[in-house]
């Protein structure tokens, strides 16, 4: 897979955002979008999107407003407490392109607790 260096209108998280495909909305403010994952990787997977349109992490940080950047990582604190992930642990997960892992090419994060999640990465 590869990723344009522009933004695909068309990526399954805008068609969410415009509201053509419905998702399980967890939190959502003027600058971010959370809901849950259609396939969970662990008892909590929460994805967390910004609103504007930001193909992938170097993007978002290149480009986006202090007001978004900062209202994007406060929705993700404020989801992992929510969701009593705070005390025990959660893990973060960004893939940035086609050798990150990325599937939809518009910035997002994966928040995953409830339970043990071992390794970080396979050797």
């Amino acid at each position: 897979m590869t990723f344009a260096t522009t933004y695909d209108d068309t990526n399954i998280f805008a068609r969410i955002l415009r509201g053509e495909i419905p998702c399980d909305r967890v939190m959502e403010n003027d600058h971010v979008l959370a809901f849950r994952d259609i396939r969970p990787q662990a008892p909590v997977h929460i994805l967390v999107i910004p609103k504007g349109r930001y193909r992938d992490a170097a993007d978002f940080g290149a480009n986006a407003s202090a007001a978004e950047i900062e209202a994007f990582w406060r929705a993700v604190s404020q989801i992992a407490g929510a969701h009593g992930l705070t005390d025990r642990g959660f893990r973060i997960i960004a893939n940035a392109g086609a050798d990150g892992g990325q599937e939809v090419p518009h910035f997002h994060v994966h928040i995953l607790g409830g339970k043990s999640l071992g390794a970080m990465v396979g050797k």
